[in-house]
């Protein structure tokens, strides 16, 4: 059981980073689009290179594992992330909202079973 709670959890975080990194690299690489992207959905252009350095650090903490405290405050980070992207892709009615819940189910899941992994090695 602890192995296939290894390969679900390890799905998850791959893809959930996949999707942080295109995320991050469009907010670097594509500037502009990502500006009048910010724009449409009312939020504050001066958030998006604040948000690539989060979310470049946020997968840090998860993957390296280094500190309980900084892979549970990524976590929260992302997951809030995903929810206010959610709601103002919904209230825009601009179709984004799909990629959006996605990313909230990926975290999920990897933050589930990752909880599984460390309480099945703090069991023995």
């Amino acid at each position: 059981m602890e192995k296939l709670n290894l390969i679900v959890f390890w799905i998850a975080t791959g893809l959930l980073t996949l999707l942080m990194l295109f995320s991050a690299g469009m907010y670097i690489f594509n500037h502009d689009m990502i500006v009048s992207a910010f724009k449409s959905l009312g939020y504050p252009t001066y958030l998006i290179y604040p948000l690539a350095t989060a979310k470049i650090l946020g997968l840090i903490a998860i993957i390296t594992n280094k500190s309980r405290t900084l892979k549970e405050w990524a976590y929260a980070g992302f997951f809030f992330d995903f929810v206010l992207a959610l709601a103002a892709h919904l209230k825009a009615d601009d179709g984004g909202y799909l990629l959006a819940a996605i990313a909230i189910i990926l975290v999920l899941i990897s933050y589930v079973f990752d909880k599984k992994l460390s309480r099945d090695k703090y069991a023995l």
